[in-house]
């Protein structure tokens, strides 16, 4: 009595007070709800979820509080087709967004200033310069003749005479500036074909006339955006004036310019996004399910009903945990509101079960209800007793994100049975009793089926046990086989803008976000430092404060004073380009140029470079003649700025940077030296790896590398590399907690320490096959799917306990097994908690993705190990004892 009264008085509450029972969990929905609008939000900062106290975590803190100007900030990667395009367009984007006020802090473009305008050939490498040097020389005539006569006949002539001076001179390499006639042609060739066939092209001349030149296609401009924490994407609308600022940029006339957004906060956004979406078709995916399971196993429209309004009550309630216990929800503990749609109406699906067969035996509804209510509870009440264990134990884990996850969850198991044992026979004893769909025929040839499958477990136990072991074996040798991936990136969308541009970046070593950062404490030591880390076989190179005081400034600026004096004001007064009003009578003379060339033998590679300049410049004569004004000047003008729009940039530039002048490290700007030396004194290392850091081979050694010089370093390499030993850890130390804590209620529970060895073995060995069936369909653990072995245990633990006590209460081989209530209300919640987190399967996120098809996979296994596994070792272990105890017996009558 002491075990049931509770439930009676609740029971007679609820089933005396509909109503107001009712009226009351509605009022406490509604300020739930409003409660967790205005409390809960979303943190994507994964940074927060591993062991935030470890040491690599202190010393990130302490470099962010030192370093902390690019933090919360937007990374545009501004990129076309020519350097020269990629600088004109970083400079609109960057105008634009340094006037919209409303969206942005501030942005820059961190190597283009004034003070890299002037210097920027002091930072080339002494032979790079001497290169350069070289080809200006060389192309001194050449800027000299098309300043006097800045259109396409300038150029065009330039070119003809370098070809008439080649017929004259055939042992000579034909050259225009410091072009070869074949590359020239060739480039030439490829502008026209493009513009003539529709494209906006642009021919790049920093390309041409500075070959040796280390150059990128790239800008990046960096830019702190004003975040709104009120919204579930709080950098949204500086997102969204991002993308409007990069359509104003785009030129009549000019090639495309592609805008990426990446950087922190981009990938956090886009992140966001797709879980929005993802959670959205998760839930929408698992209500159709469950609402399919529901109909199939009530076969009443009514119940199912009921059942969904009890569900959406008790999300209610749980998003209001939610908010008062964590406030931010991780990508993590995110999950837990889709997980609750299969754990929580599990219960609603043993009680109505349970219902619907009471009103078969006594149609009085309020006494039907009251029998549920009594037989349900206890053993509801041990279930989530036991799910949770696999959730609890995530608790006192380093790992912030499932630890968190584990909370949540585990304890909207309560809240979900609370509200399914007050709202959901309030809500049927107010409602009409349920009216069940009439039978299918064939239902009895189903039910022979299921008697006939139920005994082949017991039938044969011994084959089933000996496969069993087969499979155990063969799962252990795969699960060492199976792959780990602890990269954050590859748990977002691949598909995304900021992870696309965020790999493109990993790719090239100079652009790489995979880079370690240390801290000195004085000039002395990061000099010291910088040269030993250099030394490192897997660092690329190492950059400090120190590294912008350019060397051999002496020999550099007498190079550039000599291109000074080579130039001459050629280069300092370089025209705008000039409309030419005809054209043809140049392209003509070159065409005859081409010709005389065409008749000498032995011409190799510009044979059929100069044949196909000839055909694209008849295609333009042709053009010429076909077109009327004012047409024809629009097509001549667009030729021209595809030939030589990109010319009076890059002498404009070219200009500006002869204007270089010794600099020591006092004449840096303040932004460049805040970059590098912080307020407090501490000087800055950056250490770029040699080798590819998606390898995780490559990556332990850059770390271990760098670490045995200075041992406090931080980073995303060392970042991803200790949260993946952390989150190794916390899952170690939760497989133990829930094992032990499962077999400790096991034991409390049966009370028989055979029962318990049963359980388990068959928890452990669906635990073994889903590992196999991750290595298998090559589904690498990662920071998100890697909590579904602990929750699974939790998951399955109270079906093995049903399923014993079936078994042990029911005769072998006589009792159909699969067809009592149940193993029926195993199966059925089974598929609705599988239905639920399947659901996730579907998320952009890969982790999220990742978990839910691990989680789906797990649970199979445990229904495989509950339904054929445990009945078959069950009747071995019963049979082999039975022997034993009647040998024993009969020895004793010996």
């Amino acid at each position: 009595m002491l075990t049931t009264r509770p439930y009676a008085l609740l029971g007679n509450w609820t089933l005396g007070h509909p109503f107001t029972v009712l009226l009351i969990l509605v009022a406490l929905g509604i300020l739930a709800a409003q409660y967790t609008a205005d409390h809960l939000r979303i943190d994507t900062d994964t940074g927060k979820l591993i062991a935030p106290d470890a040491p690599f975590q202190q010393y990130r803190r302490l470099y962010e509080q030192a370093f902390s100007q690019d933090l919360s900030t937007l990374l545009l990667v501004v990129e076309s087709e020519t350097p020269e395009l990629s600088r004109t367009a970083s400079k609109k984007m960057l105008d634009l967004i340094s006037r919209d006020k409303a969206n942005f802090n501030s942005a820059y473009i961190p190597n283009d200033n004034s003070f890299f305008r002037q210097n920027g050939l002091l930072y080339l490498d002494t032979d790079e310069l001497q290169a350069l040097s070289h080809d200006l020389s060389v192309a001194q005539p050449f800027i000299g003749r098309i300043a006097q006569e800045p259109n396409l006949t300038g150029f065009f002539s330039i070119f003809k005479d370098a070809l008439e001076a080649t017929d004259k001179k055939a042992t000579d390499k034909a050259q225009v500036g410091p072009i070869d006639l074949a590359s020239l042609a060739d480039k030439i060739a490829n502008v026209l074909d493009k513009t003539n066939n529709g494209e906006n092209t642009l021919l790049s001349w920093e390309s041409l006339i500075a070959e040796n030149k280390k150059r990128s296609d790239k800008e990046f401009i960096i830019v702190s955006p004003k975040l709104d924490y009120s919204q579930i994407r709080p950098a949204e609308h500086a997102i969204d004036a991002i993308r409007k600022a990069a359509a104003e940029i785009q030129g009549s006339g000019l090639p495309p310019v592609k805008v990426w957004v990446t950087g922190e906060v981009g990938l956090e956004d886009e992140e966001l996004a797709g879980i929005s979406a993802g959670t959205f078709t998760a839930s929408v995916f698992s209500v159709v399910l469950v609402l399919c399971i529901l109909l199939i196993a009530y076969r009443s429209v009514l119940l199912m009903v009921a059942t969904l309004l009890t569900l959406a009550l008790g999300m209610v309630f749980c998003g209001a945990f939610a908010a008062f216990a964590v406030t931010e929800l991780n990508l993590i503990s995110v999950a837990f509101a889709v997980s609750n749609i299969g754990l929580g109406v599990e219960y609603g699906i043993h009680f109505c079960l349970r219902y619907r067969d009471n009103l078969k035996e006594n149609a009085n509804k309020e006494l039907a209800l009251r029998a549920a209510l009594m037989t349900v509870a206890p053993s509801l009440l041990l279930a989530a007793g036991t799910t949770s264990i696999g959730l609890y134990a995530f608790i006192p884990t380093d790992y912030k994100g499932v630890s968190e996850l584990g909370l949540l969850a585990g304890t909207s198991l309560f809240i979900c049975l609370s509200i399914t044992l007050i709202a959901l026979p309030a809500l049927l004893k107010i409602a009409p009793a349920p009216t069940a769909f009439r039978a299918v025929e064939g239902t009895n040839v189903f039910s022979k089926l299921a008697q006939k499958l139920s005994a082949l477990p017991l039938r044969y136990a011994r084959p089933v046990t000996v496969v069993t072991v087969f499979m155990g074996i063969v799962s252990i040798v795969l699960a060492f086989n199976l792959k780990t991936d602890f990269d954050p990136i590859n748990l977002r969308d691949p598909n995304t803008e900021s992870v696309i541009a965020f790999k493109k970046l990993m790719r090239d070593e100079d652009t790489t976000p995979l880079t370690l950062n240390v801290l000195a404490k004085d000039a002395n030591s990061t000099k010291i430092l910088q040269q030993r880390l250099a030394a490192l076989p897997s660092v690329s190179k190492t950059v400090s404060l120190f590294d912008f005081q350019p060397t051999d400034q002496d020999e550099k600026l007498a190079l550039i004073e000599e291109l000074v004096l080579i130039l001459g004001p050629q280069l300092q007064h370089f025209p705008e380009l000039k409309t030419d009003a005809a054209p043809a009578p140049g392209i003509t003379h070159l065409i005859e140029a081409i010709d005389t060339l065409l008749l000498q033998k032995d011409q190799g590679r510009d044979r059929e470079s100069l044949t196909r300049l000839k055909k694209e410049l008849q295609e333009i004569l042709i053009e010429l003649d076909a077109r009327p004004e004012p047409s024809r000047t629009i097509y001549v003008e667009k030729i021209q700025t595809a030939l030589l729009g990109t010319l009076p940039q890059v002498m404009k530039e070219l200009s500006t940077s002869l204007e270089a002048r010794e600099i020591t490290l006092n004449d840096l700007p303040s932004d460049i030296r805040d970059d590098w030396l912080s307020k407090e004194g501490l000087y800055r290392i950056q250490i770029f790896p040699k080798k590819d850091q998606s390898d995780l081979t490559n990556l332990a050694e850059f770390i271990a590398e760098v670490q045995s010089i200075a041992p406090l370093i931080t980073g995303l390499p060392v970042i991803y590399w200790e949260s993946m030993r952390e989150v190794t850890a916390a899952f170690q130390e939760a497989i133990v907690i829930a094992l032990v804590a499962i077999a400790l209620v096991l034991l409390a529970i049966r009370r028989n320490i055979l029962d318990t060895t049963l359980i388990m073995a068959t928890l452990i060995l669906a635990g073994l096959f889903t590992m196999a069936s991750a290595a298998i369909t090559n589904t690498p653990i990662n920071f998100a799917n890697i909590i579904a072995l602990p929750l699974l245990l939790g998951l399955g633990v109270d079906n093995g306990i049903h399923m014993l006590v079936k078994l042990r209460d029911s005769p072998p081989e006589e009792q159909n097994i699969y067809q009592s209530s149940t193993a029926r209300g195993i199966f059925y919640g089974a598929l609705t908690t599988s239905s639920s987190f399947g659901g996730l399967a579907f998320s952009p996120h890969a982790g999220i993705s990742s978990m839910g098809l691990l989680i789906t996979i797990g649970i199979f296994w445990i229904m495989v190990c509950t339904f054929i596994i445990l009945p078959a070792l069950s009747k071995l272990v019963l049979t082999k004892r039975n022997e034993l105890l009647y040998q024993r017996v009969e020895g004793l009558r010996d």
